[in-house]
């Protein structure tokens, strides 16, 4: 599946472990129960995890990970939002966030105010359509990770 940065479709560096298989050379995304075994690798390290996971649990990992990946198993589960943004605001995680599973296009915007990097898009998307969907309610009311200014601040500096 394509993997969307900042509007744009662009190539996946990243390979994903199974279960049981070897750990492939590179860059490699694996389970959260199979991180022990990589941690003597030198190769970027990633993380997937389901929102069900509390982010608490990655903590001693957040140092040596470049990379954690939230699945969304349903569009209208909104858990992965808090994960996503608990590792920004309160672990300081600087790596990729990404997102995959069942996400569509009007998430789009609050996935980057909350701190994803990076969204996995269904073969054949529009990147037009999730672009344009960025921008369908420019004016929102909590602060974020993104530059946006909240509405309150902007009504203050009106006044």
């Amino acid at each position: 599946m394509p993997l969307l940065e900042d509007g744009r479709l662009v190539p996946d560096a990243w390979v994903s472990a199974t279960e049981d298989a070897p750990l492939p050379e590179g860059a490699v995304i694996m389970p959260l129960d199979r991180l022990e075994q990589a941690a003597t690798r030198n190769a970027p390290l990633g993380v997937s995890i389901g929102n069900d996971v509390s982010v608490e649990a990655l903590a001693p990992w957040l140092p040596r990970l470049s990379l954690v990946q939230v699945v969304v198993p349903k569009s209208k589960d909104g858990r992965a939002f808090s994960q996503i943004r608990a590792l920004r605001e309160y672990h300081g995680f600087a790596g990729e966030i990404r997102v995959a599973g069942h996400v569509i296009p009007d998430h789009y915007a609050m996935l980057l105010r909350c701190g994803a990097s990076t969204v996995v898009v269904p073969d054949g998307a529009d990147p037009a359509v999730w672009e344009a969907s960025r921008h369908v309610v420019s004016i929102a009311y909590q602060h974020a990770q993104s530059a946006e200014t909240p509405l309150a601040l902007l009504r203050r500096k009106v006044a």
